[in-house]
């Protein structure tokens, strides 16, 4: 990439920053009054990349209507968090990242640079252009999918990004094609946020590994969940070096369930999530866990909660996605 031109883009973002919409709204949260940010740019875009650099700030506490991955390119910060009661040291090279609703309150020292490098997406862009892609194999599905089922949330990521994984270098990417828009640029943009959501979903699994002590029966409807959409007894015997009878055999004696009947109870539970909390219709949820066609997804819902997803999703106040 031109250095100059990423300069550039870095020095237009920054001063373009001043300008974002970034007014503290007032939201009840319980019995209380709390500080929210609502979409912060253009109503007609769904990605916002943002360089904010500060000499020293301290914001009140506040929450988002987005999602937000904030990675320190220069310097450190602090941020506190309500659920730890505590400030975390957010260093360079890390990862800071929220849910909707997420509530933190950022502080950085009068006697440092700092600069951070935004991603900002919008809540049902995520659901409906980046969740189908990452759920499949993601240890984050909790996470991307926890604002679907509660309001408020104190739930975010931290943690080191190794250098050799890209994740700057696709940053970089994004802000020099932010700064300088064209008519296409968001559609150039989606691509990008997904490598670079894909990489953070690779880098958490790296820095949160599995327990070496797992018992083998909860390593593999760990990893049914994390390969939902395309998982069989077959492949899971081939990736833990098992035969499927010995596996099948250890499941019922384990957890006193066939495969069959894990791997429909996590779909369920998963297609529940998705029908309560996301903009993804029922054919998109069906194609994302795994289902050939949209009738083999509904015979397998009604028969197992004994109510269409329609019916099912009236019964929890909402409407169906067509």
């Amino acid at each position: 990439m031109n250095g100059q031109q990423l300069e550039a883009a870095m020095e237009k973002l920054q001063n373009e920053f001043s300008g974002l919409d970034f007014t503290y709204h007032d939201f009840r949260v319980g019995t209380q009054w709390e500080k929210l940010y609502r979409w912060p740019g253009p109503p007609e875009e769904d990605i916002l990349v943002c360089v904010h650099r500060s000499s020293g700030e301290q914001e009140l506490f506040h929450r988002h209507d987005f999602f937000y991955f904030n990675y320190t390119y220069k310097g450190q910060y602090e941020s506190l968090s309500y659920r730890y009661d505590q400030k975390i040291v957010i260093r360079e090279n890390e990862l800071y990242a929220g849910q909707p609703f997420a509530g933190h309150a950022l502080c950085v020292h009068d006697n440092q640079e700092t600069i951070i490098i935004g991603v900002l997406v919008r809540r049902e862009t995520f659901f409906r252009s980046f969740l189908p892609l990452l759920s499949t194999g993601s240890r984050l599905f909790r996470f991307f999918l926890d604002p679907t089922t509660r309001h408020y949330s104190e739930e975010f990521l931290h943690f080191k990004v190794a250098d050799t994984c890209g994740v700057r270098a696709l940053l970089e990417m994004m802000v020099t094609e932010y700064a300088f828009k064209r008519p296409d640029t968001q559609d150039m943009l989606k691509p990008l946020a997904l490598a670079f959501l894909m990489q953070i979903t690779r880098q958490y699994g790296s820095a949160h590994p599995a327990s070496a002590e797992e018992p083998l029966a909860e390593q593999i409807v760990r990893y049914m969940n994390e390969h939902i959409g395309h998982v069989s007894l077959k492949e899971i015997a081939a990736h833990f070096s098992y035969h499927p009878n010995y596996l099948s055999t250890l499941l019922r004696r384990e957890l006193g369930k066939t495969f069959s009947a894990l791997l429909l109870e996590q779909r369920m539970e998963r297609a529940a999530i998705l029908l309560r909390g996301s903009t993804l219709s029922v054919e998109e949820i069906g194609s994302m866990l795994g289902y050939s066609n949209s009738s083999n997804f509904y015979k397998a819902f009604r028969d197992y909660y004994a109510a269409t997803p329609r019916e099912f999703l009236r019964g929890q106040g909402g409407q169906i996605r067509t």
